[in-house]
């Protein structure tokens, strides 16, 4: 389930229910969300719904149901996906939703972790583009190469960095492009290293905050240059 609160910490809304899994369609329940974006302006809260296998939309105010989609704006559904083999064609469902993001200009970014890709689509669902990124990363959920992102602080928010947990690495982007133009980082638990880098966030000045799970356990700041 999702909860609500207000700055304070009143509890303002809850949207699904502990136990309760109803399934992709449903427009109640969810099923291990694991990441939420705003969309202020709509007054929508995009989630990443893993166990559904969906981002699915609601009103940020009673929690309504908005719409949802799948990958390439497929109808999500719950069909066997096999393993997770780089040799084959991406799978037409999601495997692990890590992570939703909007860039200002209302395009909805979404981590695929173990399928090792980005996909982007408009606001209503429609597909854009996929990124595959390092997709010859394994390792089941504890894996895959696309924990997170975010988008750079300049006015076109030019570049996305790209969290890299299992391979314990940032990974930088054109987003005009989705190619890869340099990465930092590498294994380690020293400054500067990584432990399962999964979380990434940006300050008003530019400067990028990486949070390390499993044994990380350490957010590092990286100075804008």
């Amino acid at each position: 389930m999702v909860l609500k609160f207000s700055n304070t910490g009143k509890f303002l809304m809850q949207i699904g229910a502990p136990g309760k899994i109803e399934g992709p369609d449903s427009k109640t329940s969810l099923n291990r969300p694991t990441a939420m974006d705003f969309d202020a302006a709509a007054n929508e809260v995009y989630i990443a719904d893993t166990g559904n296998r969906r981002i699915v939309v609601f009103d940020m105010d009673t929690g309504a149901y908005k719409r949802h989609w799948g990958a390439y704006g497929n109808k999500p559904d719950m069909s066997d996906l096999g393993a997770y083999d780089p040799g084959l064609q991406p799978s037409p469902q999601f495997r692990y939703l890590s992570c939703v993001h909007i860039s200002k200009e209302g395009m909805v970014y979404v981590c695929d972790k173990v399928g090792d890709r980005i996909q982007v689509f408009q606001k209503d669902g429609k597909y854009v583009r996929e990124m595959l990124i390092s997709n010859e990363t394994l390792g089941g959920e504890n894996g895959g190469s696309v924990w997170d992102v975010a988008f750079t602080k300049d006015p076109q928010q030019r570049y996305l960095y790209v969290a890299d947990g299992y391979d314990k690495k940032v990974i930088v982007l054109p987003r005009d492009t989705l190619q890869v133009v340099t990465t930092f980082g590498q294994a380690g638990r020293l400054p500067g290293e990584f432990v399962g880098v999964g979380s990434l966030a940006v300050d008003s000045k530019g400067n990028l905050f990486t949070g390390e799970t499993f044994e990380g356990k350490r957010v590092q700041k990286w100075a804008l240059r």
